[in-house]
């Protein structure tokens, strides 16, 4: 008997949902355990790689774009700004982003 199948649209509506969820996780379980909110977030990319959706912006910028840890600021994580633009440095891998503001 075949797999019921499930619309596009609402596959996307639940990987969103599911993101959203796996980051808020991953936000309560990082004072305790770093290693299960690096895990959620990597989880949360997987789940949005695969139903190809875009992670929230207020997602992105809570895990380093090259080592995929989830950041703290003060923690693990610098935040600046500078000449219009957001700079995070994360200090598990010493790499940085930059992310322009826009300008109204």
């Amino acid at each position: 008997m075949p797999k019921p199948r499930i619309d596009k649209k609402k596959q996307k509506e639940i990987a969103k949902e599911r993101i959203s969820v796996l980051f808020k996780q991953a936000a309560e379980r990082f004072p305790t355990n770093k290693s299960l909110a690096n895990r959620y977030v990597t989880l949360a990319r997987k789940i949005a790689m695969k139903v190809k959706v875009r992670i929230p912006q207020q997602y992105k910028r809570q895990f380093c774009k090259h080592c995929y840890k989830y950041l703290q600021p003060g923690v693990n994580a610098r935040v600046r700004t500078r000449d219009g633009k957001v700079i995070i440095s994360c200090f598990e891998c010493k790499k940085f982003m930059r992310i322009l503001v826009k300008k109204k």
